[in-house]
């Protein structure tokens, strides 16, 4: 699961909104928020990461050999 903040989403609503994936069973969800730069991953039964960009994201066991290489974001 992907979520790119947009400038008008509200952060909280967006931190919420991944925890209920979470709770539905999704494995691994991205928030990407370019605004503040930086990566949170979630992971199930896990606690959120967060990482700075640049950050490269692994799909580790949910989506084998997928990698996404993020690069800070120019204003």
């Amino acid at each position: 699961m992907l979520e790119l903040r947009s400038r008008t989403d509200d952060l909280a609503t967006l931190q919420v909104k991944m925890q209920e994936y979470m709770d539905s069973g999704v494995r691994l969800g991205w928030l990407i928020n370019p605004q503040d730069q930086p990566v949170e991953i979630y992971r199930l039964g896990q606690a959120k990461e967060v990482s700075s960009l640049p950050a490269e994201l692994s799909g580790e066991t949910v989506l084998p050999g997928f990698e996404l290489v993020l690069e800070p974001f120019a204003e």
